[in-house]
């Protein structure tokens, strides 16, 4: 008699329908259209980097809008847009944002050896798309984060296999382009991965340098941007933001007690990370669960912090539901998914609605979706790999693919 575990292993595991397939796809095509009907620039945020391009070819400073918060190699990579005539820009971003996520999606998949046409793997992402707001939130915006999405799963499926250094330069490439896996680079420290770090370092150095070489105002993101992040931003940016930092304020805690309480939340999140890491494993949820503990600390105390940042951790939590042995990941816990309940479109709630106000939905998904992964990294569990030797853990640490039904 077959179990019913083995049952729903192999129901997810088979390959998906055509039809599935279809209807994943009708909806993500509807997204872009969507997007593309009612924006001109492909996103509002994706409009920000397009202008600081734009200011750059005229002549002028990108750093003179304080909204463009990313590195001097992030204008060279937005020239390409300017170039696209407006009506087929406005379909196309939206379009390469689907793209990244898509490739985020799969390759968080083959981290754990799942077949990229089973079940699991076009469910899942029906899943984000129509259950998860975020997941439409960056479309709409068009914003650069889908670069981190994509860039982390794949950084982890090279490090997974060994291939630390490469690892380290997509990651590296991902910061040259927006800074925000920036806390990743600790993982290269906790495995004592020292090429792998120096590339992650290099390759963002390196482009921005040469970048600033070509800038009017090489200096801008150091004498601009830096202290409006640290000054918290402004008002605008304040109202969407899902840091304790900045949702605490708004209901009347101290700003440096809700700093504080941030930081302290981060330091821990740091903590349950490398315990995470500690423990070891030959499974890939080593390298996974301890990168994601890491993105998510970093949350809880950056300025912004904005809900389409999730979409970095969570497809890498959702693909790790079926890895063997997964009975103690965060996603099999009922946390995990009162932790996402906020974000699912459609559920009201009341005085939450508007757009000025949901930043405190997704404050509560950031911080429960945070502790529910610290608890699971922090639990009991004994070393099982010598940190003496870090290849110890890349012998062992080949992942098995599992059948193509």
């Amino acid at each position: 008699m077959v179990s019913g575990k083995s049952v729903v292993t192999q129901w997810f595991w088979r390959p998906a329908s055509w039809q599935a397939w279809s209807a994943v796809t009708v909806v993500l095509l509807a997204s872009v259209v969507r997007v593309g009907l009612h924006t001109s620039d492909g996103g509002m945020d994706n409009a920000i980097v397009l202008r600081a391009a734009e200011t750059w070819l005229d002549g002028g400073s990108p750093y003179a809008d304080r909204h463009f918060l990313y590195l001097p190699s992030a204008v060279l990579a937005a020239v390409p847009e300017v170039l696209v005539p407006g009506g087929v820009l406005r379909f196309l971003a939206p379009a390469v944002v689907v793209c990244g996520l898509l490739v985020g999606w799969g390759s968080a998949l083959r981290l754990y050896g799942i077949p990229w046409r089973s079940r699991y793997a076009v469910h899942g992402l029906g899943g984000l798309a129509l259950g998860f707001a975020p997941f439409g939130h960056l479309i709409q915006l068009g914003n650069w984060t889908v670069v981190a999405a994509a860039a982390l799963p794949l950084a982890l499926l090279l490090a997974h296999r060994g291939r630390w250094t490469a690892a380290g330069a997509a990651i590296g490439a991902a910061i040259a382009v927006k800074p925000l896996l920036v806390p990743v680079l600790l993982l290269f420290v906790f495995a004592r991965r020292w090429r792998g770090l120096a590339a992650a370092v290099l390759v963002p150095v390196v482009a921005s340098g040469l970048a600033a070489l070509v800038m009017p105002d090489p200096g801008g993101f150091f004498t601009r941007t830096l202290p409006f992040l640290l000054r918290g931003g402004d008002s605008f940016v304040r109202l969407y933001e899902a840091s304790p930092g900045a949702v605490l304020p708004r209901l009347g805690v101290p700003q440096g007690l809700a700093s504080l309480l941030g930081a302290m939340g981060a330091a821990a999140g740091v903590w349950c990370a490398r315990r995470r890491w500690r423990r070891g494993g030959a499974g890939p949820g080593r390298v996974a669960e301890s990168a994601v503990m890491l993105m998510l600390a970093a949350f809880l105390v950056s300025r912004p912090s904005y809900d389409h940042y999730l979409l970095v951790v969570v497809p890498l939590l959702l693909a790790g539901a079926g890895e063997e042995g997964a009975a103690g990941s965060a996603v099999r816990t009922p946390w995990f998914w009162l932790a996402l309940l906020p974000q699912v479109p459609g559920f009201g709630w009341p005085g939450l609605e508007a757009g000025e106000r949901r930043a405190f939905k997704d404050a509560v998904t950031l911080c429960a979706l945070a502790a529910t992964v610290a608890v699971c990294c922090a639990r009991r569990g004994s070393v099982t790999v010598d940190e003496a030797d870090p290849r110890q853990a890349e012998e062992s640490a080949v992942p098995v693919s599992r059948a193509a039904f």
